[in-house]
């Protein structure tokens, strides 16, 4: 069974970044595709970023495009998403996912099988 945590969550003020980390065990994880997702109060759950497990296909949210990066670090077992220029409209919890089949950054949520809790993210005007 695969288990997903994130970190890197916080406060910050428009125009801001930070890095997201989710850390991955209880599987290989040259195997695993892995994706980005957030929800807002009030809202539904929407992609953000996603990573194809060898790390050749990447795909964005429009809105972030420019302004998020994701990245993978193999020898850690973690996924990262890089957020600059943030906006108040960021605001969410951000939940990273996993899913072992194929190879592609894939950006439905109904194509992951495992989550993590989430890392709460707020920008401030």
């Amino acid at each position: 069974q695969v288990q997903l945590v994130e970190s890197g969550g916080g406060l910050v003020q428009a125009g801001g970044s930070l890095r997201l980390s989710c850390t991955a065990s209880g599987g290989a994880f040259s195997t695993l595709n892995m994706g980005w997702f957030r929800q807002a109060p009030g809202k539904e759950r929407e992609f953000v970023a996603a990573v194809s497990r060898r790390f050749d296909v990447t795909n964005y949210k429009d809105s972030v495009k420019g302004r998020f990066t994701i990245s993978r670090d193999s020898a850690k077992n973690t996924v990262y998403l890089q957020m600059n220029s943030l906006k108040p409209e960021d605001t969410a919890v951000y939940c990273c996912a996993a899913t072992q089949g194929g190879n592609y950054a894939y950006t439905r949520g109904s194509e992951y099988n495992f989550w993590g809790q989430g890392t709460q993210v707020t920008v401030s005007s």
